[in-house]
């Protein structure tokens, strides 16, 4: 018997990147269906934090009976870190040799595009010596899967995100204010334009829309001043705008550098940390003194909302979908394979080799809100923005002119450009 157990491979589990729901979930089932299939399970505490310091002393054996129950909560029982291994030669080196010392057969890596990277290079370096398979995470959704699946833990985001702007737009209502609620979205606006979409927010704000582009902050700050108006006009002096965070990115830097409201952080290169910025104070400022200047006094609250979806007990859909990708990252390794980010589409196992959706940055691709669906077009259907048929009668203008204290020609002049696609002013494209 301690010869059987002796000769049993060795399958570790290194959790990468910032929380989301359900990391729990692909923890309890690599767990489970490894053992059941003659493997040792290590968890691997903090990423590749002591890993990439060739550290292999922190990790645990993990049970059956220690995995069980877990997928009900949110976190991680193994922690979590930015380490990045894929960063240096060196990093990469020593988080081989630690997992060496660890008698490493398979590597189920959990996260998103840094961490899938950081066992892309593992996999491409030790040619078959570990296998790897990794498990997407994120709640910002934006990696290509297949059939347009969700990553796990975005459902759940989505779900406590809706909840969260449901409270604040009964508040709105009844407090007579507007809300500026800034979601995470680094790089695609999933998530805010699901949670905007779900929970009827008056208008959602996403980087995608302007193609592109770059664009000036004060075009993200004339469609939230026009939107006010439009309420205001049909007798709503409240609502909830949906930012996602990625929008900063599209933003003309010059012009934050002399903006009043922005307080620019810079790193040890010199260059601007753009996450330092906060998009839903700076919004909120610029719009208030516009209203303010023409005699309108409306309350603007800004609320970042982010951390506490991540970390949130994941849904029964992430449970039921943790469950699968877990199972699935065991067994496609067990079949003899290596090298992929494992998906579920349709309840079947559908890997994608690493090198097969690593652009030429060594980066994941990164999938966006495709604005041209009728997804999206639904969404914006039911946003309260200026469109064109608000231009088509000249009475319509005029009264949204009264109503923001303007003359008619200064509204058309101030306004008019946001109906184009993009919403960019000709001089700016």
């Amino acid at each position: 018997m301690k010869n059987e157990q002796y000769h049993k491979k060795n399958l570790a589990i290194v959790v990468g990147g910032g929380p989301a729901p359900g990391i729990n979930g692909v923890i309890r089932s690599v767990t489970i269906e490894a053992i059941n299939s003659g493997l040792n399970v290590i968890g691997v505490y903090d990423g590749f934090e002591w890993l990439a310091k060739g550290d292999h002393s922190h990790f645990t054996e993990l049970r059956i009976d220690d995995v069980s129950r877990i997928h009900f909560s949110g976190g991680s029982i193994l922690r979590t870190s930015r380490e990045n291994p894929a960063s240096s030669k060196e990093k990469l080196d020593k988080t081989i040799k630690a997992l060496t010392q660890l008698s490493v057969d398979y590597l189920v890596t959990i996260g998103g595009d840094d961490t899938a990277t950081s066992a892309y290079k593992i996999d491409e370096l030790t040619q078959g010596q570990i296998e790897v398979a990794h498990v997407p995470k994120t709640i910002d959704n934006d990696l290509p899967l297949p059939g347009n699946m969700p990553t796990f833990g975005y459902q759940t985001a989505r779900h406590n995100g809706v909840n969260i702007v449901q409270a604040l737009m009964t508040d709105a209502t009844a407090t007579k204010r507007w809300y500026y609620v800034v979601t995470m979205g680094r790089a695609a606006g999933h998530l805010a334009l699901g949670i905007g979409k779900a929970s009827g927010a008056t208008l959602t704000i996403i980087g995608e829309e302007f193609r592109n582009q770059k664009i000036s902050f004060n075009t993200i700050c004339d469609i939230l001043e026009a939107s006010v108006i439009k309420r205001l006009a049909s007798g709503h002096p409240y609502g909830v705008a949906i930012l996602a965070e990625g929008i900063i990115h599209k933003i003309d830097l010059e012009e934050l550098k002399s903006n009043p409201y922005v307080n620019l952080e810079t790193d040890t290169h010199g260059n601007i940390r753009l996450s330092e910025i906060d998009i839903g104070k700076v919004t909120k400022e610029e719009v208030r003194r516009r209203l303010k200047e023409r005699g309108l006094d409306i309350t603007i609250v800004n609320k970042d909302i982010g951390y506490e979806l991540r970390c949130a007990d994941p849904i029964p859909y992430d449970c039921e979908y943790t469950q699968d990708l877990g199972y699935a990252a065991v067994r496609y390794l067990l079949s003899g394979n290596s090298g992929a980010i494992v998906t579920v589409d349709k309840g079947h196992l559908i890997p994608i080799k690493f090198q097969d959706i690593i652009g030429a940055n060594n980066k994941i691709q990164t999938r966006e809100v495709d604005v041209d669906s009728d997804g999206y077009k639904v969404a914006r259907k039911y946003m309260i923005r200026l469109e064109q048929s608000d231009f088509d009668e000249i009475k319509n203008v005029a009264r949204l002119a009264l109503i923001g204290n303007m003359k008619t020609e200064e509204f058309i002049q101030k306004f008019k450009y946001l109906i184009n696609d993009p919403p960019i002013k000709e001089q700016e494209s």
